[in-house]
């Protein structure tokens, strides 16, 4: 049953990853990858929020959520591999902002969404 959920929820995570990814890239001129850091972002702040009320979840439904959902979701290998490009096109400044961004935000967001859930909860 749990990698029936997990399987169920990446099926509507990575959908979601390639729209959100899409729609905000094409709004965005720079070379810096907008799209990857949102879903990366929204999927750690997803993730934080789950970690902080799934407590008492069946946890066949927190690992759907969680690892199928918020793993589809989110994407380390786009992120290594637009870091990689942007060092490629000699854009030095917007892979370290990439890579400072990305981690900070994300753990700013997950950790801030635990802190609130776990205290409301």
């Amino acid at each position: 049953m749990t990698s029936l959920l997990i399987a169920l929820g990446a099926a509507f995570g990575a959908p979601a990853r390639y729209l959100t990814d899409r729609a905000i890239q094409s709004r965005h001129r720079s070379g810096f990858p907008w799209g990857t850091f949102t879903v990366n972002v929204v999927g750690s702040f997803i993730l934080g929020v789950l970690a902080a009320v799934t407590d008492g979840f069946d946890p066949a439904v927190a690992a759907g959520l969680g690892i199928g959902f918020c793993g589809a979701l989110t994407t380390y290998s786009t992120f290594s591999y637009e870091t990689l490009r942007l060092l490629e096109e000699r854009a030095g400044f917007y892979a370290v902002a990439n890579v400072v961004a990305s981690v900070a935000a994300g753990l700013g967001a997950a950790g801030t969404w635990l802190a609130l859930g776990s205290a409301i909860v």
